[in-house]
């Protein structure tokens, strides 16, 4: 384990040296002009059971400084739909968006239909599957995966969409059924690749239009077919820019960022920055690093706005 350890450190390091090197190639002013009307459909701003660097204020506050067009809070374990009004109301800038969803832990009520109802028709923009709680997420963190952990919580019961016999649950069918008559995103989460299969045909056969799928490659088991499948049914797919920038999640290459777009086409491509902890970028910087390395990376101006500023918009139903 040690020596697993040692060797993602290094490889680690040897990608962020990468990324430094080609983002110092990029014009400052290019980078900046292509943020303002981004939008980052994934804060981890606080408050959290885990330690943040800022809070959904601050986290507002330096995206409309950076001149963004909105920002989606998300936590593991609450959401924060009911408090925008509240934030709204003190931030007061119109033009500016802010959004948050509920994800299924067992902390926040499992496949429970009637928290998902409530949370709905409290504002929640996004239904994410589970995360920390899910079976698949529990697999690989034992298997000493990097995905997030949450030992400062009680242990909690493996949870997947499917019953013995592969079929999606019926209390996952209800949340499905309200995610479409609310016409939300719904996000796989950390299932397994196999589960999102099945949760997606069941949710497009029920009428869910606004698909996503978050980080594909870090820890879910996605293929680059896989990928590319996903996206000809027109589902967006969202890379991570903690995972690629100078960032200490970084797990990929700037070469591998390129593959990974490519895998699903610009068109069905987005970026979040998967950022708010502590010693971290912050999402704004995180969303800033990853323009310039898509840009670095031979992507173009209009490349690179799609994936930060239209996609993003067309998820949350804005017009992009």
């Amino acid at each position: 384990a040690c020596i697993e350890r040692e060797i993602a450190m290094a490889t680690s390091g040897q990608n962020r040296e990468e990324a430094r090197r080609l983002m110092a190639g990029v014009d400052e002013e290019v980078a900046a002009r292509l943020l303002r009307g981004a939008l980052d459909l994934h804060v981890h701003s606080g408050p959290s059971t885990m330690p943040r660097q800022l809070d959904h204020m601050q986290a507002a506050e330096e995206a409309i400084a950076a001149g963004m067009r909105g920002v989606l809070f998300k936590d593991h374990h609450y959401s924060a739909a009911p408090f925008i009004p509240l934030m709204d109301r003190l931030i007061a800038t119109p033009d500016f968006k802010m959004y948050s969803g509920l994800v299924l832990n067992n902390s926040t009520g499992g496949f429970n239909p009637y928290v998902v109802d409530a949370q709905l028709n409290m504002g929640a923009k996004l239904i994410w599957m589970p995360t920390a709680q899910a079976a698949n997420h529990l697999r690989s963190a034992h298997r000493k995966a990097r995905l997030v952990s949450n030992v400062q919580l009680m242990n909690s019961p493996a949870l997947t969409v499917l019953d013995e016999l592969g079929n999606v649950l019926d209390s996952v069918k209800q949340i499905l059924d309200k995610i479409a008559q609310f016409d939300v995103i719904l996000s796989s989460g950390h299932l397994h690749v196999w589960e999102i299969w099945k949760l997606f045909d069941e949710a497009r056969a029920r009428g869910v239009k606004r698909l996503l799928i978050n980080h594909p490659m870090y820890g879910l088991h996605f293929t680059y077919e896989d990928i590319a499948d996903f996206a000809k049914l027109g589902v967006i797919v969202e890379q991570s820019a903690a995972m690629y920038v100078d960032s200490r999640f970084n797990v990929y290459s700037p070469t591998e960022l390129k593959e990974h777009i490519e895998a699903a086409g610009v068109a069905n491509s987005s970026i979040g920055s998967d950022l708010g902890q502590v010693d971290n970028p912050s999402p704004v910087e995180g969303m800033r690093q990853a323009i310039k390395l898509c840009l670095a990376l031979g992507f173009s101006e209009a490349d690179v706005r799609t994936m930060v500023s239209v996609n993003p918009a067309r998820l949350v139903g804005l017009d992009p």
